[in-house]
């Protein structure tokens, strides 16, 4: 019903001029990455321009909102239910992550994380997943050293240049508005999941949260 290339069409990231030289020699091929895809067990992202828009809305008593996309939610769930586990590594600390994490069923959360990529590996470890079953999205030059702990590197539209030129994939999407979708579906598209996830709710509802 649905072909991987159809359904996700991305491409390798346009490198700026000043930076492509390693970067650039380091891509992925498109048969890379469908293989990659097919690996991934475990999909770590960043909260602020990846699951947000980046905007952080602050107070004199704080944080106080932030906003979320229920398409990211949706895909979160299905992915939770299909085997791909998801976890949060961010920097900052928030109350409100917490709340959403419990909202979706994501029961991996580690915040302010100052190193990520250690923060990775021991998360993959513990989990017993090795570094090619696992992917990262972030947006940011602090997501970089995660990228090292990942066998598979995602990005937002709206990533930071550096970013871009370092994913393996960047998304259609920008953060918060639904970059996390498109990365859980290329997996489980190319997992051959996803045609089955559609195929369920067609028949019925699944009860996934967003």
């Amino acid at each position: 019903m649905f072909d991987l290339a159809a359904i996700n069409n991305f491409s390798i990231p346009k490198l700026q001029r000043e930076i492509t030289g390693a970067a650039a020699q380091n891509k992925k091929s498109y048969d890379e990455l469908r293989e990659a895809l097919a690996q991934i067990r475990l999909l770590a992202l960043d909260v602020d321009g990846v699951l947000t828009d980046g905007t952080i809305n602050i107070s004199a008593e704080g944080e106080i909102f932030k906003g979320f996309n229920a398409k990211d939610g949706l895909g979160i769930s299905a992915a939770l239910r299909n085997d791909l586990q998801v976890a949060i590594i961010t920097g900052r600390k928030s109350e409100i992550i917490h709340h959403r994490c419990r909202e979706l069923g994501i029961t991996l959360l580690g915040e302010g994380i100052k190193d990520k990529r250690a923060a990775l590996a021991e998360l993959s470890a513990s989990l017993g997943f090795t570094k090619a079953q696992t992917a990262y999205m972030g947006d940011d030059l602090n997501d970089l050293p995660a990228f090292a702990a990942a066998g598979l590197a995602f990005a937002p539209a709206d990533a930071s240049m550096e970013v871009l030129a370092l994913a393996d994939i960047v998304t259609k999407a920008e953060g918060g508005r639904g970059a996390v979708r498109e990365a859980i579906t290329m997996i489980l598209a190319a997992q051959g999941k996803w045609n089955k996830i559609i195929n369920s709710y067609i028949q019925a509802g699944q009860g996934d949260k967003q």
